[in-house]
């Protein structure tokens, strides 16, 4: 396609998307004189009124957005039952909560770690979400040692001992490496001996395993990603945000 047709029918798209009449369009059905006419009325149409390319990207970008949101609705709608319930993961906040907050994070997450006080606000301030932690360690191999860390905890010692080591690596600000999450574990009154002995496990594997497929199939490549009751959210959101999306949540339910 040459930069003559690129350029017409792009101005025919944009004027179709700002919403001119439809009409049937094939400039390869014009002749060579009258494509030398329509191009020069296109330049100078675009010349004389810049601003309808860049409505026309707005226009382009908000049902680009649109349709990724009925994607993301669709996404979550067929996985809902393993997000909130898949039987390995992680729950805390109030188990009998009305509204159920997903997170898959990642330790070694600059933003994860910034969400996570604005998820303990969250969970402080309403006392009905039920948080579920979905270990998804996409940070190279330290994010892998820490997740694997903390799911084997989670697996030796139980759900309270899981909470505060997931707590305690979220603010960790050294080298996740075995020396360091030995002295973590013995901090913890934990049994590092046991833990570490349960890391390369094919339990604490097939965990991370499942949670990275659920993400695949999800379409999730960054952290923090939230599921927000139906609501799919991929990035950092503060808590009065999540306040109002929950509120909203609760509005329509009722």
């Amino acid at each position: 396609m040459t930069l003559f047709t690129r350029t017409a029918t792009a101005a025919a798209t944009a004027i179709a998307l700002l919403g001119a009449p439809a009409q049937a369009f094939d400039i390869n059905a014009m002749s060579e004189a009258e494509r030398e006419a329509f191009g020069k009325e296109v330049r100078s149409y675009i010349l004389a009124n810049p601003e309808l390319i860049l409505e026309a990207v707005d226009l382009l970008e908000q049902r680009q957005q649109q349709a990724e949101a009925v994607r993301d609705d669709a996404l979550v709608a067929d996985n809902l039952e393993e997000l909130v319930n898949d039987g390995y993961s992680w729950v805390g906040g109030n188990p009998e909560g009305d509204i159920t907050l997903v997170e898959f994070m990642d330790y070694r997450c600059g933003y994860c770690r910034r969400a996570a006080p604005e998820v303990a606000k969250l969970l402080e301030s309403d006392g009905n979400i039920r948080l579920v932690i979905k270990e998804f360690p996409i940070l190279g191999d330290a994010s892998v040692l820490s997740a694997r860390f903390a799911v084997a905890t989670k697996q030796v010692a139980g759900g309270d001992a899981y909470k505060n080591v997931h707590d305690a690596l979220i603010e960790f600000g050294g080298e996740p490496n075995e020396v360091a999450l030995r002295r973590l574990a013995e901090g913890l009154s934990l049994d590092a001996e046991a833990i570490f002995a349960k890391m390369d496990s094919e339990e604490v594997t097939a965990e991370l395993r499942q949670t990275r497929a659920l993400a695949q199939k999800m379409a999730i490549s960054g952290t923090p990603t939230f599921v927000l009751g139906t609501e799919l959210l991929r990035g950092y959101l503060p808590a009065d945000q999540m306040e109002l999306m929950v509120a909203e949540i609760r509005e329509q339910q009722s």
